[in-house]
């Protein structure tokens, strides 16, 4: 019993062992892409602490284009922002006014806009 169960067991493990690759249908940009904004810091309400540099001004908005759809959020509109801003190679964002609209115009049943000041932090010296 015990050379039939040892020579299944080597049989099953050497089947496992090889090369074997990974290959994946995400793109490496798409996912720098989505995690953009993430590399800029949001002040909503209160302004950074430390020295900073005012880049420019950056929107964004989002718009609920189908009837069915997700309502716009003034959370979406504010990542676009934050894309936006990093797009300028900020690292902070300074929201000055957000406004969402359950009215329909310009093609969308809902929208959201926030409007910002994109900033540059310092970043402390090591």
């Amino acid at each position: 019993m015990k050379p039939i169960f040892l020579s299944t067991l080597v049989l099953l493990l050497g089947g496992c062992a090889g090369e074997y690759s990974f290959n994946s249908n995400l793109d490496s940009q798409a996912i720098q892409e989505y995690f953009k904004p993430s590399e800029v810091q949001l002040f909503d309400g209160s302004r950074p602490t430390g020295q900073y540099e005012v880049l420019g001004l950056v929107e964004g908005n989002a718009c609920q284009s189908e009837l069915d759809g997700v309502p716009a959020t003034m959370a979406d509109a504010r990542t676009e922002a934050r894309r936006a801003a990093a797009d300028m190679k900020a690292n902070g964002l300074i929201i000055k006014n957000c406004v969402e609209t359950q009215e329909a115009a310009a093609g969308c049943y809902t929208s959201a806009m926030c409007v910002g000041q994109a900033i540059r932090l310092a970043t402390p010296k090591e």
